[in-house]
């Protein structure tokens, strides 16, 4: 841990090192690289090579409702250190991966990511903290792409997606958000705080959102909105 960060006990913050940062910068590069090719591969073998009508509209529509969803707390349920429980907004992004592929799923994520950036970045503290709270957050909901077409891959590409949103924004957590944690959270648990705080909410949204698109008549209802939106 000390190699890529460094943590201030005066201010009670961790910080990036160079080492940290280089390291980042390395990871994203290669999984953008990675994502790339594999993006390419699929979209070769399945002779596709631009968006279509068709998955413009769905994309457009995913992102609307997604967006609107987003702010609307399920139940007006709030997590007991800070942040609500919507259900299916991030669901609305992974299925876009999961009918048409990572790279329309990464391009609706990432517009998705500037949405969300616009209505809640009330100020930035810098570039980084951004991205790892807006524009990475987001734009990875678009790597359930990856799992088109595989068996169970609707549920294991959502899965694997709402982790890494809940990843970058515990990167930003341990960065800049350290000085905000409430005092009521249990002090013995405080290195943890980032952790538990963005995996509460994600967690318990991804567990509804998981209960209710198994249920029957839910499956059957994306069933059918997948051979719309395919042709199947």
């Amino acid at each position: 841990m000390s190699l890529f960060f460094s943590f201030n006990a005066e201010d009670g913050y961790y910080a990036m090192t160079k080492a940290g940062y280089v390291g980042l910068v390395a990871v994203v590069v290669i999984a953008v690289l990675l994502t790339a090719i594999v993006a390419d591969k699929k979209q070769k073998e399945a002779g596709r090579s631009r968006i279509s009508a068709k998955q413009l509209a769905f994309c457009g529509v995913s992102l609307a409702l997604a967006f609107v969803l987003s702010s609307v707390p399920f139940l007006k349920f709030h997590m007991p250190w800070g942040g609500s429980v919507t259900l299916f907004t991030m669901f609305m992004i992974c299925f876009v991966g999961y009918l048409y592929g990572v790279r329309v799923g990464l391009l609706t994520a990432f517009a998705y990511s500037l949405l969300q950036f616009w209505d809640g970045a009330t100020y930035v503290l810098s570039p980084f903290q951004a991205c790892c709270d807006y524009i990475l957050a987001f734009t990875v909901l678009g790597i359930a792409g990856l799992w088109m077409g595989k068996k169970y891959g609707m549920v294991i590409g959502y899965i694997v997606a709402c982790l890494l949103r809940g990843l970058f924004h515990t990167i930003g957590g341990y960065l800049y958000w350290m000085d905000y944690m409430p005092e009521e959270f249990p002090q013995a648990l405080a290195k943890i705080y980032p952790i538990a705080y963005n995996y509460s909410y994600i967690l318990v949204e991804m567990v509804l959102t998981l209960i209710v698109i198994n249920l029957p008549p839910v499956k059957s209802m994306l069933i059918r909105i997948k051979k719309i939106a395919v042709g199947e």
